[in-house]
């Protein structure tokens, strides 16, 4: 179980060298590279990136962060797999994902077990606000916004990609920069899969690396 207060402890490296992993890591640099520049076995500086998405993954749990309201979009997306496919059978061996994200704002974001309504909805209903103003695509599962509390709007990418304010562009812009920082790990165990999305949400959330590198520094008492 995690503490109240998540920091790193009992770490044995020295406490210059985690102060640069933590610098390397919010560059973006893996852990690998980071090691071979610290002059360190990789096994140590990839441990200590992994207690890095566990402080972020518990901070991001602890935040009071208000409901989504106002202009929301939503957009599931897949992760990993050895295959490139569509929707369903083509999406064989990937992980599911869906993301929430509040126009102009933040993101959220969820490992799921499918793109199923009765999976969707729930997550829906807790994190925004009754009345606010949805976009998605045409997926089906987005069917019960009709005739749920939210004002739903789609977007048909069949056709088209943006009509004005009718459009999911932000959560998409989200997905693409995430499969950007996550190519880099060259496969992710599915088991460690969520610390690696709670990374790329918070590198969203706080945009700048100065300030990411103070709340990481914070958050692991570094």
């Amino acid at each position: 179980m995690l503490s109240l207060f998540m920091q790193i402890t009992h770490c044995k490296l020295l406490q210059k060298h985690q102060r640069k992993l933590v610098e390397y890591f919010v560059l973006e640099a893996t852990a690998r590279t980071a090691a071979d520049l610290l002059g360190m076995q990789p096994n140590s500086a990839a441990l200590f990136y992994r207690k890095l998405r566990e402080v972020i993954a518990y901070h991001l749990e602890q935040e009071a962060h208000e409901i989504f309201d106002g202009v929301v979009e939503l957009d599931g997306s897949y992760c990993g797999g050895v295959r490139k496919g569509k929707r369903g059978r083509g999406a064989a061996g990937k992980i599911v994902v869906f993301g929430i994200l509040k126009r102009g704002g933040k993101v959220f974001t969820k490992v799921v077990t499918d793109t199923k309504t009765t999976t969707r909805m729930p997550v829906i209903a807790r994190e925004v606000a009754p009345d606010s103003v949805v976009y998605t695509d045409c997926y089906g599962s987005y069917n019960a916004l009709d005739v749920s509390g939210f004002h739903h709007h789609r977007i048909n990418h069949s056709a088209l990609f943006a009509t004005g304010k009718n459009h999911i562009n932000g959560i998409e812009n989200f997905w693409s920069q995430a499969k950007r920082v996550l190519r880099k790990y060259n496969g992710i165990p599915k088991e460690s899969f969520p610390l690696f999305l709670n990374e790329c949400e918070f590198r969203f959330n706080y945009e700048t690396p100065k300030q990411q590198l103070k709340l990481l520094k914070g958050w692991a008492d570094i």
